[in-house]
């Protein structure tokens, strides 16, 4: 969160990826990637892509939203998510992807009565994702899945324990047909104990049951 490093962790970010080209690469900004008007710059030039954009993979219609300077999504954002939603709509899958989880306090409490809730159903998207808490929770509102993933790398916070969703994962999405089958694979030792859920194993306050 430095302008005047931000290029150089660019440099190192991509001699890490470099291994991996052949698999195209989606960023969400968050907010360790743009802070500033100058660290937008970077994010545009290293991820290839603007703050806010989408694309499709076959059936699957993907928007990324930017709310990397807020905690909520601005107009221009839900303006942007509106009419991107509404060129996509034939697509049968949609899935909507941000860094900050702006929807978790109405999620959490079910209050389907907000501005992006109401846009997901009328379009019929079926899975809005985000990160940022480093927590694992799952809510599921009048057909749309909300997610907020585990830790990728960040600190475990509050108890930091497993069964209340503060984990080290990465999670691993196939899609069949118009569902998709996400596996939440925890971390092995030294970091985790390398357990494999769903996200029907969490719900808004941690695990739900046994995830095998």
């Amino acid at each position: 969160m430095n302008d005047s490093t931000a290029e150089s962790e660019w440099r190192q970010a991509e001699r890490i990826l470099s291994a991996f080209r052949k698999f195209p690469l989606f960023l969400a900004p968050g907010n360790h990637d743009i802070w500033s008007d100058r660290s937008e710059q970077w994010f545009r030039k290293y991820s290839g892509h603007p703050p806010h954009y989408s694309f499709d993979q076959e059936q699957i219609h993907f928007t990324i939203l930017d709310n990397s300077r807020s905690e909520q999504l601005s107009a221009e954002e839900m303006a942007f998510l509106e009419n991107d939603l509404q060129l996509h709509k034939s697509q049968p899958v949609k899935v909507i992807v941000s860094h900050r989880p702006s929807w978790l306090i109405n999620a959490v409490f079910q209050n389907p009565f907000f501005p992006l809730h109401e846009l997901a159903k009328k379009y019929g998207v079926q899975y809005v994702i985000a990160g940022h808490l480093h927590q694992m929770v799952h809510v599921d509102i009048e057909g749309v899945t909300y997610l907020c993933m585990p830790s990728a790398g960040g600190h475990l916070r509050a108890s930091g324990k497993f069964e209340d969703g503060w984990f080290f994962a990465h999670t691993l999405v196939e899609a069949h047909g118009n569902q998709l089958d996400f596996k939440i694979e925890e971390l092995k030792a030294p970091y985790g104990q390398g357990r494999v859920s769903r996200p029907k194993d969490w719900g808004r306050a941690g695990l739900t049951k046994y995830p095998y």
